[in-house]
């Protein structure tokens, strides 16, 4: 899963969301890292709700423009949480590496 995609997930997991909140979303959850822009984000959300891993939820007008609000579906709640195993595993091996290799090195236990 590509990061902007987790991003997105990951924002959409705490509640429905539309547009403009997902993209100020992401980039909080990333520290300012990720930005993304309108273009991307919506050509983002359409791939996920044809994968079925977001629908939207509600609509409402503000200041005369229609304001779609997207959430997770159960597949997408899933798939976003096999990946965090799957990044938690790998960060696990990392930090396993990394003190086996620095506790060698500087005779630490």
């Amino acid at each position: 899963m590509q990061e902007p995609t987790f991003l997105i997930l990951t924002a959409l997991a705490a509640g429905p969301q539309h547009g403009y909140g997902v993209i100020t979303d992401v980039a909080e959850i990333s520290e300012g890292r990720v930005v993304l822009r309108a273009g991307t984000l919506y050509a983002a959300l359409d791939r996920l709700r044809a994968e079925g891993l977001i629908e939207a939820d509600r609509e409402e007008i503000v200041d005369g423009r229609v304001r779609r609000y997207y959430r997770l579906t159960g597949e997408g709640a899933t798939r976003l949480a096999e990946e965090v195993d799957r990044i938690t595993r790998h960060a696990n091996a990392a930090t396993t590496r990394l003190r086996q290799r620095f506790s060698t090195a500087w005779g630490m236990p």
